[in-house]
Order: structure tokens, then sequence, then C-alpha cells
């Protein structure tokens, strides 16, 4: 069963590449690149990222795809399938949009700063990452764009040196003061590992993700998040305040990646309640990080879920970025015995929360959680069976097309 549905999944992916090729011929009239690059998955290390500390991501078997090729103008035509959208960009005077071809100008700004030659192209975008959901698609397109310019010009750039791009990118185009988690996982993904990421001098190194007999399916809230939105920016905000606090009394700390829980502790009083709720999480959740990759190289799957449960509270409790919606899925999951572990994943107030559960029973566990969760608010959450995959790559359309 897994071997044919394996071959489903191949055809999918290869039936839409050529259909993304077709809509470019069809509405340039050339023959183009496609580039794609995957959503993320965080199995643990919730907003530790842009406090320096470690992220433990994955690159997921959905991407954005871009098909471009050259244009020999000054202008960015570009066509988005999943929102049926079409703008003509001047790339003489490049200004931050709203919505989604504003990654697309903060990449090509940042790239031609750098001082690459760049010219007009003609862009299509499509892909399966959904939207709102947790999953960073706008890192996965800063990626694939991205990349695919990296190929079409000659670039010579390293995934990393584009994973800052996009980084910047959402920083200055988006107004989102984000880590560097998101990129770096588009672009870094690795087939049946995760990646331990240490935010602050970028070393990184694969940890195995080989459990067969267990599933991660990502369930949708449908409560639209937008990390844009005023609360995320105040959560970095609040761990600078804290930082700042305790520099005064230990000059060493740099961020919360060097602030321990006994620091903490003793200059409590000092604090505003809410900042050090804020400070003691992500300190908390740097130690769950490092000891659920130990947990994982010994295969201790089990143990590893009661981490996600316990950051779930954390992210509840102390950083307060759940929601109602996503507490009541992760308590509901802790209900099903074939689930070993779950909790919200992504900035917060909505999304998906990710789950842990044994392949054999995971089209039960959907059900079971579908209906609770219809009953309680009368939405129908979405459910995606996930597996670790590739990074951004160049899809090669001759050896795809059917």
């Amino acid at each position: 069963m897994k071997i044919a549905l394996q071959c489903i999944k191949n055809q999918y992916f290869s039936d839409m590449e050529s259909g993304i090729r077709h809509q470019f011929i069809q509405r340039y009239g050339s023959d183009c690149l496609l580039a794609s690059a995957p959503g993320r998955v965080n199995l643990i290390g919730e907003h530790t990222d842009y406090n320096e500390g470690f992220v433990l991501p994955g690159a997921i078997n959905r991407r954005i795809y871009v098909a471009m090729a050259k244009n020999n103008t000054n202008t960015m035509r570009v066509y988005a399938s999943q929102y049926q959208e079409a703008h003509t960009l001047n790339l003489e005077d490049i200004k931050p949009l709203s919505g989604w071809a504003t990654y697309l100008l903060g990449m090509y700004y940042y790239l031609r700063q750098q001082g690459h030659p760049l010219s007009g192209m003609d862009l299509l975008v499509d892909g399966h990452v959904p939207l709102g959901a947790g999953m960073s698609s706008s890192a996965a397109l800063c990626s694939a764009f991205g990349f695919g310019v990296n190929e079409l010009f000659g670039l010579g750039l390293s995934r990393m040196t584009l994973a800052l791009t996009g980084q910047r990118t959402e920083h200055h185009f988006a107004g989102v003061q984000c880590g560097i988690m998101d990129q770096f996982a588009s672009l870094h993904g690795r087939k049946g590992q995760l990646m331990k990421l240490d935010c602050r001098s970028m070393d990184f190194e694969y940890i195995p993700f080989d459990f067969p007999r267990y599933s991660i399916v990502m369930l949708n809230t449908m409560v639209s998040h937008s990390l844009a939105a005023t609360a995320y920016n105040q959560r970095r905000q609040e761990c600078e305040a804290g930082v700042a606090l305790l520099r005064q009394y230990y000059p060493s700390i740099h961020s919360l990646r060097d602030v321990t829980m006994s620091q903490l502790a003793d200059k409590q009083h000092l604090f505003e309640s809410s900042v050090f709720d804020r400070c003691s999480f992500v300190v908390e959740e740097n130690a769950r990080l490092l000891l659920g990759c130990a947990l994982l190289t010994r295969g201790d799957l089990s143990s590893f879920g009661q981490l996600m449960y316990e950051g779930h509270w954390g992210l509840s409790n102390r950083y307060q970025v759940s929601c109602p919606q996503s507490d009541y899925l992760v308590d509901r999951a802790k209900l099903f015995v074939g689930a070993m572990g779950a909790r919200q994943m992504g900035g917060g107030f909505g999304g998906c929360t990710i789950n842990i559960v044994e392949a054999e029973r995971v089209m039960e566990f959907i059900a079971f959680m579908q209906e609770g969760y219809q009953q309680a608010f009368q939405i129908a959450a979405e459910a995606y069976n996930m597996e670790i995959d590739e990074g951004a790559c160049i899809n090669h359309l001759q050896h795809t097309a059917t």
C-alpha cells in the first residue's frame, strides 16, 4: 500500500509540474525554468529562532513552484494561480506592496542590491503549501524564487545566502521580524531528516527522523493568522526587554540563548509578569529542544512526544500565542491512544497543530479529531499527512512530464 501511495504522489507532483509549464507557455509564449521549495514543519523549538536559540525543522512534501524566464524588459510580469492574480511590476522603482507579490519584489531588490546583474522576467507561481496554516508558504515562495533566479542568472549563491536574503525580505518588505528558521529549512531540507539549527552561529546538523511506524499529521484550525500582526512582533520586543534587564546584572548575556532559569528566578521580582513569562518560555523551550534531539537520536519517540505536549502548554500559558481552537485540538489528541505528541506549530494565533500518530491509525485519528472539532467550533478542520522531504531544487521538466 505504501509503495502504491508513493507512486500516486509522484504522479501528482509530475502532473503539477507539467501543468505549470503548460500554463507558463500559454501565458507568456516561451519555455521556462521551474524551481520549487517546500514549506516546513518544526517539531519542537518555537519562538526560539529570533532569540538566537535552537530550532528543529524539517522540509515537507508540499511545495511552492515558480516558473520563470527572462523577458528583456525592466518589468516583472507575475501570475499566481492560487490567487488568480496578475501584476506587472516596475523594477526601476521597487517598493513594498501588500500581498504575495511583495516577497518576489523583496528578493529581487536585495539580490540586485548585492550587486548581481538581474533583468526583467516573467513568472508563474503555483503550489500546494496551505496558505496561512503556519507551514511557511511565504518562506517557500522566497526560497523557490531565489533558488530559481540563482540558476537563471548564474549567480553562484549559497543556500544560506538565499535564506538570509529571504529573511531580509520578510523583515523589510513584509514587516515581519522573523528568525531564520523558515527560510533555512526550505532551502536546506533533506528527506527523512530534521535539522538542528543553531540560530546564532548558523551551524546545523541533521537529526534522523526514522520512524516508519509513525506519521506527521497537521490539523488546520482554519483560524487564519498573520505573522505581521502586532502581537507577534510584540513578543519579540518583550524578549528583548527581558534581555536588557538581565544584562544590567549579567553583562555577558547577549540574548535569551545565554540565560539560565536560575538567573531568571533570581531577578523575577524585577520583571513585569508578562515579560518574565515570555523569557522563561524561551529558556525552557531551548532546553526541551536539546533534550528532544537526544531522544530522537536514540529512538525514544514516546518521550519526545511528551516534550511536544509540554511545549504547547508553554505556548498557550507562558507565551500566550495559542487560541481556543489550537488548545482544543492538542487536548483532544491526548485522548487518542495512537497519538504520541501534539502542539501548536508556527507563529501562533491560529494555523495548524502538529501531531505524531501511529501510521496505521492516521485515518482513524483524523476522523476522531475532525468530528470533535466540528462539534466544538462548527468548523471543518483540514488534515494533512506529511513526510519529511527535500529542500529547494530545480525541477527538470523534461524528466517529469508525462
